[in-house]
């Protein structure tokens, strides 16, 4: 750890010596056609990734580090509005504008953005992504430095918020509700997440407290949207890891977005301690369309594929552990493979009715299948020593004491089928002070599931002796599941505005399903408070949340099916600020939310890598609290930076086990985050990324109990990685390279270091036993430090 702060003193120490650039402020108000004003106005300064939005006055404020600009005002539903500026010197401006409605963009009604306002939501800086330096490289990398969010896998795309398990998040896309493969046992075996960033128009995201729209999780929800385009314009990217590509193309009445993935982490699984033969590959196609069909309807079409092939066959494996006093190494040969692959097809048509101004109605149609299959046929031969490591003897590294000789196998023949179909209507209806809101939804999912799995550890050498068809097979698994399950969902939401300050939204949502039978009923509260001062948001959350039962929480560890389940219950409270100051030379943004979950009705589990292995036939209540806190701004100009610290509590207590209140395997106490960006002495085209995330200690019980237990942990999680960043279009660059300007908007080098302390961080165990029956707990270390190259590159338009 003083490794870290060593680091951070020195970066912040330069970062105070950084040359000032030019400064332009701009301020002023946005109002519509009647001189009202308009709220959540994008303002962005065009080529220098630097945008804001205006506030619930219409007030604004942006910089630009250059003295010739350009700004972009642009409103859903109103016509987009250009100002050049030409200026001698950097200086305050006011700058007022008027913006007015665009009655021939269907997709843009007029619908009040209250919503926005009430919402106890996170609007993410999308053009920070491709920046943020990432093993995996998906969009869920941003999440991970968000208050609330946990982690400790630079690998996975799943995270954990405020004590919940991965299968509590929700994730939409243009409203569609996106699921996940259910068999994927190890991060390494994860590709592509579904969410495109080179298509992405916005995305929100809520840890807690959101609104009756949104569906039947417990934790948290992203909102992505995948929207209409400013201009047609395509994006290439080239790196070490894969490559993307992706093109908006915008018509006067449609639009079309398409996107291209491929993925290939091969290097960074090289360098793990299982040395082998890698071939992971992935791919992924978005497809979006939208067409204006008259003056009041329009469709949608998102369509995607995505595919994951993960291929390993080991050779072997050397992990050192223990501690100062006693060290341990672990020497394994292996033979045999591991193939996994899945594959995810299908889409949703949305068709959108405006009848007027403020009313919208849409009707939205999905299907999804999902194939994964399982082929592991591994057994491994170890030898396991205590190792000296005593200088001063001259027999540092020699084996001291033997601990055991022995076998491990395990063997996997899994198949999972799955589909997803749904339809829903949802309306929109905005009053003078209310926005009313409701929805229906009919979803049905049907499973086809094929295990046939064993392991088995084998520290006596018996297998040798009377073979493997008369040793006891441990978490032996052969059975065969087929579940259909309907859901019916309903809700209905009023936002209303109470006072010029205050905001009031009231929703409720109604379930039923037919697996557990229950119709559940849940209430959610919001209410915000604005001072006039305008510099600060008070917030106030209460609601019940319930989760139904589905397939995956319901099938225990010999992977019978527990029919009698009950969905799962929170409640949840949470009270927020958010204040806003001028400080350290710039503006700044705190936001500060305390919260308390009570659980009476809990599913336990147990965390096996990113697998969550339910105790189906279990019951627990629980409870959560803790606070999240952040702190961010432009610290360097047009580079928004920021830091993070949340504290948290989770705790269970399991029916009938006589134990107590137990920590829950997601009670990560402390989670801290800083992502910080700032421009090198000499040249302000150059620019560095750092993001570093800390994460305490998890708990973790030993393998093949059926009993849940929290007696060992996974050490604290460390990891800090940089990038370095080229544009060679930037416009704070004295001189373009004309060729690149003639053919490319923005044309950016990259180069990255994951890890940059090599630090081992644990992400689970091997649990193996010597010739006295101690079990031992060896440690399965995440990547090492590794350089990456990437190239982003923008193509202008050719109109």
């Amino acid at each position: 750890m003083h490794r870290l702060c060593l680091l951070l003193s020195i970066l912040l120490f330069g970062f105070t010596y950084v040359n000032a650039q030019p400064i332009v402020k701009v301020t002023g108000l946005i109002t519509d056609d009647l001189k009202s004003p308009l709220p959540m106005v994008t303002v962005s300064v065009i080529g220098q990734n630097q945008s804001t939005a205006s506030d619930e006055k219409g007030a604004y404020n942006i910089y630009s580090n250059t003295t010739s600009f350009t700004l972009k005002y642009s409103l859903l539903g109103y016509k987009s509005v250009l100002v050049e500026f030409k200026i001698d010197k950097a200086r305050r401006i006011i700058q007022n504008v008027s913006l007015t409605r665009n009655i021939n963009e269907l997709e843009q009604v007029t619908i009040t953005t209250r919503e926005n306002q009430l919402s106890n939501s996170t609007t993410i800086n999308i053009a920070d992504i491709a920046s943020i330096p990432s093993a995996s490289g998906n969009f869920e990398v941003v999440l991970k430095t968000l208050p609330g969010v946990s982690t400790n896998n630079e690998l996975s795309s799943q995270y954990s918020v405020r004590g919940g398990n991965f299968d509590e998040n929700l994730v939409y896309v243009n409203d569609v509700e996106i699921s996940r493969p259910v068999l994927i046992r190890n991060a390494q075996q994860e590709g592509l997440s579904f969410i495109n960033s080179d298509l992405l128009s916005s995305a929100k995201f809520s840890a807690g407290g959101f609104e009756s729209r949104y569906g039947d999780k417990l934790s948290s929800v992203l909102d992505v949207r995948y929207d209409r385009p400013d201009s047609s314009e395509a994006t290439l990217n080239l790196g070490m890891l894969g490559a993307g590509f992706s093109t908006k193309i915008l018509n006067k009445s449609s639009y079309l977005l398409a996107g291209l993935r491929y993925k290939n982490n091969t290097s960074i699984l090289n360098r793990q301690d299982n040395k082998g033969s890698y071939a992971p590959n992935f791919t992924d196609a978005q497809l979006i369309y939208h067409q204006n069909i008259s003056s009041k309807m329009s469709v949608d079409f998102l369509g995607s594929f995505n595919s994951g092939i993960f291929k390993l066959i080991p050779e072997s494996r050397e992990t050192q552990f223990g501690t100062l006093s006693t060290v341990m190494r672990l020497q394994t040969d292996y033979s045999g493979k591991e193939i996994d692959d899945y594959q995810t097809a299908g889409g949703a048509i949305t068709l959108a009715f405006y009848p007027k101004s403020d009313l919208v109605v849409k009707w939205i149609n999905s299907y999804f299948s999902t194939i994964e299959r399982e082929r592991i046929d591994i057994e491994g031969r170890y030898v396991f020593d205590e190792v000296s490591n005593n200088f001063a003897n001259g027999n540092f590294g020699s084996v001291r004491i033997n601990r055991g000789i022995g076998k491990y196998i395990n063997y996997a023949r899994n198949n999972l089928e799955s589909e997803n179909l749904s339809s829903e209507v949802k309306v929109d209806q905005d009053y003078e002070n209310h926005t009313f809101s409701l929805g229906l939804r009919f979803e049905r999912k049907n499973y086809t599931d094929n295990l046939n799995e064993y392991s088995l550890i084998d520290s006596a050498g018996y297998i040798q002796q009377v073979g493997l068809s008369n040793f006891y097979q441990d978490n032996l698994v052969n059975v065969k599941n087929d579940l259909a399950i309907q859901y019916y969902t309903a809700y209905i939401q009023d936002s209303y505005t109470l006072s010029a300050n205050s905001t009031l939204q009231l929703g409720v949502r109604g379930n039923y399903n037919t697996l557990s039978k229950q119709f559940l009923l849940s209430p959610r509260l919001l209410l915000a408070y604005r001072p006039s001062s305008n510099n600060k948001i008070i917030r106030f959350t209460a609601g019940v949340y319930q989760q139904a039962p589905d397939y995956r929480s319901i099938r225990d560890f010999n992977g019978v099916l527990n029919l009698n389940q009950l969905a799962q219950r929170s409640f949840n409270t949470s009270a927020g600020l958010d204040y806003a100051f001028d400080g350290l030379g710039t503006r700044l943004k705190f936001t500060s939310e305390l919260y308390f979950k009570y659980q009476d009705r809990l599913i336990p589990y147990m965390m096996d890598n990113v697998r969550v292995k339910y105790l189906a036939d279990e019951v627990a209540k629980g409870y959560i609290y803790g606070a999240d806190f952040s702190v961010g701004g432009e610290f360097v100009k047009d580079l928004l930076s920021y830091f993070r610290v949340s504290l948290m509590k989770a705790n269970q207590n399991i029916k009938n086990d006589e134990r107590g209140y137990l920590r829950r395997p997601t009670d990560q106490r402390i989670n801290f985050s800083v992502y910080f960006q700032d421009r090198l002495l000499s040249s302000p085209t150059y620019k560095v990324h750092l993001n570093m995330l800390y994460g305490s200690k998890l708990p973790i019980g030993a393998p093949l109990v059926k009993r849940y237990s929290e007696d060992f942990n996974i050490p604290a999680y460390k990891r800090v990685d940089i990038g370095f960043s080229k544009d060679f279009l930037d416009d704070a660059g004295v001189k373009k390279p004309r060729l690149l300007d003639k053919y490319f908007s923005s044309f950016s080098a990259h180069l990255e270091v994951f890890n940059l302390l090599n630090i081992d961080n644990t992400v689970s165990y091997l649990w193996l036993k010597d010739i006295d029956n101690v079990q031992y707990a060896i440690p399965n270390y995440l990547t090492g430090r590794q350089l990456n190259l990437k190239l982003i590159i923008k193509f202008k338009n050719s109109k």
